[in-house]
This record gives structure tokens, sequence and C-alpha cells, in this order.
């Protein structure tokens, strides 16, 4: 499965195994597309970053949106780790046991890919308020509309860490995945 399998299964309502995680990366990734165009179309003169600048801003978005392309499959993998866990059978004590700590490790996972997903929308949002007022202004829309998308993307995936924590057992990993979530918020 690659990201365009996983953005038909986002756009089909009767599907219900890809949802705002994956959507969120995809967000990230096409601010990437939009910020990064942008920096191509700021290089014919200096707007405030010189032009070689705009172009490593430029290939950097491009890294990330293949990264978030590969975030939208890891988060629809990590929900069927979920969907799977509690597939688990539950009639005996010690399956019941077992389904527990298999709930609470795919909450773990749940919450991981988002986080990653989280990471990366939040470099570009920081990107594209760094080349705010600094690129070709004809371009204006596209970078404020890319910046929103990021936005979107990060604070998206936030939702899906937080949604995960209940199934999260480990003090440890909560108080990591709650410390993540303050730290990369967008207001």
């Amino acid at each position: 499965m690659d990201y365009k399998d996983v953005m038909d299964l986002i756009l089909d309502t009767d599907d219900v195994t890809v949802g705002g995680g994956s959507a969120s990366a995809l967000s990230g990734a096409l601010a990437c597309g939009l910020i990064g165009m942008v920096c191509k179309l700021s290089t014919k003169k200096d707007y405030g970053i010189a032009p070689d600048m705009q172009l490593e801003y430029a290939r950097e978005l491009e890294e990330l949106r293949e990264k978030l392309f590969k975030g939208v499959v890891d988060d629809a993998n990590a929900y069927g780790v979920i969907r799977d866990a509690y597939k688990l059978p539950k009639e005996t004590e010690e399956e019941k046991v077992i389904r527990k700590q298999a709930i609470a490790d795919a909450g773990v996972v749940g919450a991981s890919a988002p986080l990653e997903n989280a990471k990366l929308c939040r470099r570009v949002y920081d990107i594209g308020l760094k080349l705010d007022g600094k690129t070709n202004p004809n371009c204006y829309t596209d970078l404020a509309i890319g910046c929103e998308l990021a936005k979107i993307g990060t604070n998206g995936c936030l939702m899906n860490i937080d949604a995960n924590l209940p199934l999260v057992k480990d003090e440890a990993k909560l108080q990591e995945f709650n410390d993540a979530m303050k730290e990369l918020r967008i207001y």
C-alpha cells in the first residue's frame, strides 16, 4: 500500500480503516508541495532570503514530503495494529491478560505514528513561518495556505495521539507523548 491507496481509502466514505491521522499527514505533504513551490518561485531575486537558501528549503521540503507520504501509510498501519489487538480472543484469563497487554502495546504504536508525523508537519510549518514576507509576493496565498495545511497536519496528528493515549499504560511513555504534544501544538 502507498499513500495514493491510503488517499483513496480516506475519500471512500464506506471505508473505516483509514482516518484523520493519515489525512493529517497528507495535509502536511500538501503543505510541502505548496511551500516548496513558493521557494522555487522566489529564486529570481533576493526577497529577504537568498535564492540559494530558498532552493535549500525547497529540497528539505521535498524530503519532508516523502517522509510524510510514508507517514500516511504508517498511520494507517498503526490503526491496523490497534484493530488487530482488539480482535484477540478474551475467553480465558490468560487470553484476557495477553489481549490487554497487546492493546496497551498497540496504543503506543498508535500514538507513535502520528507523533512522528506531527514532528514533520511542525517542521514544514516552521519553514513556512521563516519564509513569511521573504518570498515572491505573487505567491503569498500559496505560502499562507501551505502554512495552514501544515498547521492542520500538526494539530490533527496531535489529536490522534491524544485519542490513543487512553490505551497506553506505560507512565513514562504517557509523559513522553504529553510533553511532545505540548511542544508541537500550534495555536
